[in-house]
């Protein structure tokens, strides 16, 4: 196997990777913006408050796309596999 190929094989695993977080990090991110604008608006500033919702949007998130994150990753350990037949 050439350096090109394990190069490709990176690029590819470092896009799969991206994709399958990208999701569920900026649901998250965007649940905190929200929430730290609710908190300055009412001046309630308890650090416990984000975490919930986070964990809830995460959550359901994982819940309703996890069929999808789970057939990327398959897709993608198939073809490691293809390419470590050939």
């Amino acid at each position: 196997m050439s350096n090109a190929e394990v190069m490709d094989i990176m690029r590819v695993a470092l896009m799969v990777a991206i994709k399958l977080c990208a999701p569920v990090l900026l649901l998250s991110m965007l649940v905190g913006v929200l929430i730290s604008i609710l908190q300055a608006a009412t001046q309630i500033h308890e650090q416990t408050i984000t975490f919930v919702p986070k964990l809830l949007v995460i959550a359901l998130t994982c819940l309703f796309i996890g069929s999808w994150m789970l057939t990327t990753l398959q897709d993608f350990t198939r073809e490691l596999f293809v390419l470590m037949q050939g």
